[in-house]
């Protein structure tokens, strides 16, 4: 059964339905919300919590045969906007030692996880109409069109966004190489 057979039986009462739902989603979306959460894997899985009892609770205003996929990333980009934009949520970093791993590290991986959160600081510092685009079309793989149903904007500001969003990258990491 699809995604969007599975919507509409939740939609009818069948609770059962979600279960596959969140299979199917729960990986790609702890890495979307990752992204959008400037690597806070903790954060990231409240945000995912919390965008599918959003599903739950808003599943009436699914219209089949929609995709469901761009409706769900549409739920999780809304969840991560509001916590960003409420007064009372401030990043913060900690400089505790003890937060740090205490186990010896194999060194391509942690090669591997500097690159990768050289990235993610890089994507943090573009604005969000950018990073949005960039992370659902290049980590979530959604076509251009889902991202536009997803983030309720025309096919070509998409199109404006990435082209814009990818330049800017560039530039972001090419100054992290040279420092």
């Amino acid at each position: 059964m699809d995604d969007e057979q599975l919507a509409e039986q939740l939609k009818h009462g069948h609770r059962s339905a979600l279960t596959p739902l969140v299979e199917r989603h729960y990986g790609a979306l702890i890495g979307y919300a990752y992204r959008l959460t400037y690597g806070d894997h903790a954060l990231a899985e409240d945000l995912v919590q919390e965008t599918f009892l959003r599903v739950l609770r808003g599943i009436h205003t699914y219209a089949y045969p929609r995709p469901f996929k761009p409706w769900l990333y549409a739920i999780a980009t809304n969840i991560a906007r509001n916590y960003y934009a409420s007064a009372d949520q401030r990043r913060t970093h900690s400089d505790d030692p003890d937060d740090l791993p205490s186990a010896e590290v194999p060194d391509d991986l942690i090669s591997a996880q500097d690159e990768e959160q050289t990235v993610i600081t890089a994507l943090a510092s573009l604005p969000d109409l950018h990073r949005e685009v960039i992370i659902l079309a290049y980590y979530q793989g959604l076509t251009l069109a889902e991202i536009a149903d997803a983030l309720h904007i025309p096919l070509g500001t998409v199109k404006s966004r990435l082209s814009n969003g990818v330049v800017r990258l560039r530039e972001k990491l090419k100054t992290y190489e040279t420092t």
